[in-house]
């Protein structure tokens, strides 16, 4: 456990993650690069994961390259063995966990009536590989005393869908799976907060907005805009440093919270 009479005073040191060893699972895509980015601006060693191990090692590269410190590693996350050992391989080579961040994610739904068994499909990864992945590291965490976990939530995990978003768009915002994932994300948030908070192991969810993409149309942008209090989509650099403050000491008293990162858009 953290001596809290050993933190009565704040110190912008607490923001660093120096000497921090942290996972970002999905971090191959453009989401997870950027969390990867926060974290590793803030001096950690970031374990990037996913399935993608080829792009991981580029990017791990050029992370390198800029003076940061980053390595890639290959897993699953449908595959319970596949976890383990990656959990496996962190461990050999980094000797701890300080900061997980459950990023990765699948969707094969793409609307409400796609088969059942696409909704199977995800809840392997989106459900039971989070569980076994959070379990694995929490666990090992808690024989540190410390660490942090971060959950990445949605907006669509605490409000409904909203069809007058997408209308005459050719946009399908019912997707079932994607908001039962989410949804179930923020109270287990919770619950592995309780399971652990005793053991020095916070655990929070980060719930971002829309994040602007070239895949979004300019109506479908203008619309969004206009349902948050600050008039616009989030932006990559909108999550970094939220990331970065759940991960370190600076949130050493924050656990079990939904972090709600959307430009006001839940707020109404």
């Amino acid at each position: 456990m953290i001596n809290v009479l050993e933190m009565t005073e704040f110190s912008v040191n607490e923001f660093s993650l120096d000497g921090k060893i942290a996972i970002v699972t999905g971090a191959a895509g453009l989401y997870g690069q950027a969390i990867v980015d926060a974290l590793c601006g803030a001096g950690a060693l970031v374990w990037m994961a996913s399935r993608n191990l080829e792009k991981l090692k580029q990017a791990a590269e050029e992370r390198v390259s800029q003076g940061h410190q980053a390595k890639a590693v290959a897993y699953d996350q449908a595959d319970t063995s596949s976890i383990e050992a990656m959990v496996a391989q962190i461990m050999e080579e980094s000797g701890r966990i300080d900061v997980l961040v459950n990023n990765a994610a699948t969707r094969p739904m793409k609307s409400h009536q796609d088969p059942a068994e696409a909704f199977q499909e995800s809840m392997q990864t989106n459900a039971t590989g989070l569980f076994a992945l959070t379990r694995l590291a929490a666990d090992q965490m808690a024989g540190q005393g410390r660490g942090s976990i971060i959950n990445i939530g949605s907006i669509q995990g605490v409000v409904g869908p909203d069809a007058t978003l997408y209308e005459g768009l050719g946009m399908d915002g019912y997707i079932p799976d994607y908001f039962f994932h989410k949804g179930g994300m923020v109270n287990f948030t919770r619950y592995i907060a309780a399971k652990y908070g005793q053991q020095g192991v916070r655990c929070n969810c980060l719930s971002p907005g829309g994040v602007l993409s070239e895949r979004m149309s300019a109506e479908f942008v203008q619309r969004y805009s206009q349902r948050t209090l600050l008039g616009r989509p989030a932006n990559l650099a909108d999550i970094q440093g939220p990331i970065a403050f759940l991960a370190s000491d600076a949130s050493a008293y924050i656990t079990g919270t939904n972090l709600m990162v959307d430009g006001g858009y839940t707020a109404k």
